[in-house]
């Protein structure tokens, strides 16, 4: 019987020789991952597999650590591995070499709302080699290999640890040498066809394990130089623990476990949002809120809404780029309000979404980053505004806690992530943290995967226990594409009785959230001609590359002239230069009512109002009489000889704010269409300023 001691040293020694084989030697087929930092600062040499039984990673790196202490980190998995949920070390065994059998039960959360997660029965067999190495190398026990069977836990899908670990060298004069392998099967086989990439990438595994690993250890090891400066006062340690628990918080929202306190809430009848409660926050205390000031003595609770969708021609990192940088984009100021106010005592009504809602500034206060800058934590200061006289009385600052990661578009594989939570101004070490955010994964292109011109529900296929479906953000010609799935968590506190409320205004907020990010999706896609030939754009939806490309053709065409860009602007993209171009540039409809369908950066500004909500903006609405005259007797000539020049005048503001400029020009926006049909009409104020 391999139950025995001796038969999972057996066990243990099996693994090791496969192990040092993957590791050192050629028994799986490994290719270099391209996109790593080649020098000097290099994290390290990383492979990952090619044609082989499921998914496997392979680093080596140089750390300024000893052996024992990269073993002490490597072990701590829950530190450095954010998707590790929980490690059950169930029994320990000592060996006559001086070594250790480990059996260990492991959970995973899930990377979207509409997978199950995943679980773990592993031996883990730590030793030493006669050269003075030190190994800890795992797998899976199975039927096949024997040995005891683990926990079974419902509503997870048990997956396997193929022969990995890491061999660690001491290196002359101090330090370590490592090498790192990760090789799983994930049961890629039990998800919809669509997500299958997900538990199908090496670069995946490589970027959420080995990497992590490596990087985590290469930052351990500079804090314990003393080189890192104190952020806010506070050692890297407890600033590496907020980074921990907002990650924490925002997979027990995405994953909702039913042994954490989450359940199902009734939805509305729509499936693309899922709504779940927690009623028995203290079970979260531990990992990132406490019962107090969240929940008041009348009994209250957390509400998370989620939902998941497929976003199409556009890299994650620049996706969650954007959304950190452009908050204003897709967030709600009154919802944020509220969110802040649950962190004090005092009630606060459930607020309603402004359509047309302004937010102040937000500043980005640098708290600490990562070696390679691949993730920081930051705190975002939201300046509060107030246009009613109640308003102004209620005005304040809002502070979130935030943390991005994944932003270097050069990393493959790489999981984008943008995770924030409410804080006072106290900021205390044990603050109470209840995060919400955005998590973009990238599907590796796959010419025969279809592309996602409908609402997928796969909610049903997975069998997780909660509705929702995956929704796509577009057509994607061609079949070859940059496809990723976008999960978005959002969670609130709650008094019982205004649960129904808060439940409506989040599936609402979420909904709104969903909308913006598509928009913005879309705006702000890489162009995608020059990889696919002869691509036909969707009536009067042009990527914004080929849009910017339409405006700068048009205008010299119809006016003999060049757009003056700054002499301090590189012309290696159209849209760059028309996003920040000094002059206000607007895109409107051709219909009886025309409304705005495109504004670069001094346009926005100039009417105070974002690219979602331009779109509900009508160009009556923002000239004052003069301008209107102005245009009607200037529009037949502008669609008969392509261009107009109209006399300096005053435009209103979303705000109702008036801004003067100098001059204004408009012309006849046309695409590609050989019979050249206007796709829109452009405008350009020049020198604008506010009155």
């Amino acid at each position: 019987m391999r139950t025995t001691q001796l038969g999972l040293l057996a066990i243990g020694e099996e693994t090791l020789t496969a192990f040092l084989s993957k590791a050192t030697g050629t028994a799986v087929e490994w290719v270099q991952m391209m996109g790593m930092k080649p020098g000097p600062d290099s994290i390290g040499i990383i492979a990952v597999s090619h044609n082989c039984i499921g998914v496997a990673a392979r680093a080596c790196g140089l750390v300024s650590l000893e052996p024992t202490k990269v073993a002490e980190i490597l072990k701590d998995r829950p530190s450095w591995y954010r998707d590790c949920r929980c490690v059950d070390i169930l029994h320990v065994f000592p060996t006559g070499n001086g070594g250790t059998i480990e059996l260990i039960y492991m959970q995973t959360y899930a990377p979207t709302t509409l997978a199950a997660p995943r679980d773990f029965w592993t031996l883990r067999y730590t030793c030493g080699l006669d050269d003075g190495s030190l190994v800890i190398c795992e797998r899976s026990l199975t039927q096949s290999t024997g040995g005891p069977s683990g926990p079974n836990t419902p509503g997870f899908i048990r997956a396997e640890v193929l022969p990995s670990g890491y061999l660690i060298r001491p290196c002359e004069g101090g330090g370590s040498m490592i090498h790192i392998v990760d090789h799983v099967d994930l049961d890629a086989w039990s998800v919809p066809e669509v997500l299958r990439p997900l538990y199908e990438s090496p670069k995946i595994v490589a970027q959420k394990m080995t990497i992590a690993a490596l990087r985590h250890i290469r930052q351990i090891a500079h804090e314990s130089s003393g080189e890192i400066p104190y952020g806010a006062g506070r050692q890297p340690a407890v600033l590496r623990t907020f980074s921990q628990r907002l990650s924490r918080g925002f997979n027990d929202a995405v994953s909702g476990f039913p042994d954490d306190g989450w359940s199902l809430l009734t939805s509305d009848g729509a499936e693309d949002i899922t709504i779940t409660v927690n009623s028995s926050p203290n079970k979260l205390v531990g990992s990132h809120i406490s019962p107090s000031p969240l929940f008041s003595a009348i009994g209250g609770g957390i509400l998370c809404a989620k939902a998941s969708m497929l976003v199409q021609d556009v890299p994650p990192a620049l996706l969650v780029r954007f959304l950190r940088e452009h908050r204003s984009e897709w967030a709600d100021p009154g919802v944020d309000a509220y969110s802040a106010a649950s962190l004090r005592a005092s009630p606060y009504a459930v607020p309603g979404l402004r359509a047309g809602g302004f937010m102040g500034n937000q500043v980005i206060l640098p708290l600490a980053h990562t070696l390679e800058h691949e993730e920081f934590l930051e705190v975002l200061r939201l300046e509060g505004h107030g246009f009613s006289h109640e308003e102004v009385l209620l005005a304040r600052d809002m502070y979130l806690l935030q943390l991005c990661s994944g932003v270097d578009e050069n990393a493959s594989g790489a999981c984008a992530q943008l995770v924030f939570a409410p804080i006072d101004e106290s900021f205390a070490d044990d603050a109470p943290l209840l995060p919400s955010g955005f998590r973009v994964i990238p599907l590796d292109t796959k010419t025969d995967v279809p592309s996602a011109t409908r609402t997928l529900d796969l909610a049903s296929a997975l069998e997780v226990g909660s509705g929702g479906a995956l929704r796509g953000s577009g057509d994607s010609p061609g079949g070859c594409s940059t496809r990723s799935v976008l999960t978005i968590a959002f969670q609130f506190s709650f008094e019982n009785h205004l649960r129904e409320s808060v439940a409506a205004m989040a599936r609402q907020y979420v909904r709104a959230v969903m909308a913006s990010v598509q928009r913005v999706a879309m705006a702000i896609a890489p162009s995608r001609l020059g990889s696919q030939i002869q691509l036909k754009h969707p009536p009067g939806s042009p990527e914004a590359l080929t849009l910017a490309s339409w405006i700068g053709r048009s205008y010299r065409a119809h006016t003999g002239e060049e757009i003056r860009w700054s002499d301090t602007e590189e012309a290696d993209s159209p849209l760059k230069l028309l996003w920040n171009h000094s002059d206000a540039i607007l895109c409107c409809s051709l219909k009886p009512a025309p409304m705005f369908t495109f504004g670069n950066n001094a346009a926005l500004d100039m009417l105070e109002t974002t690219l979602v909500n331009l779109q509900d903006i009508s160009l009556e609405a923002i000239l004052d009489d003069e301008g209107r005259k102005a245009l009607c007797a200037e529009f037949s000539k502008v669609m008969q000889q392509g261009s107009a020049y109209l006399p300096g005048g005053v435009c209103k503001s979303s705000m109702g704010r008036q801004a003067s400029y100098e001059q204004a020009v408009a012309w006849k926006v046309v695409g590609d269409d050989v019979a050249g049909a206007p796709h829109c009409l452009a405008f350009m104020f020049v020198n604008w300023t506010f009155l």
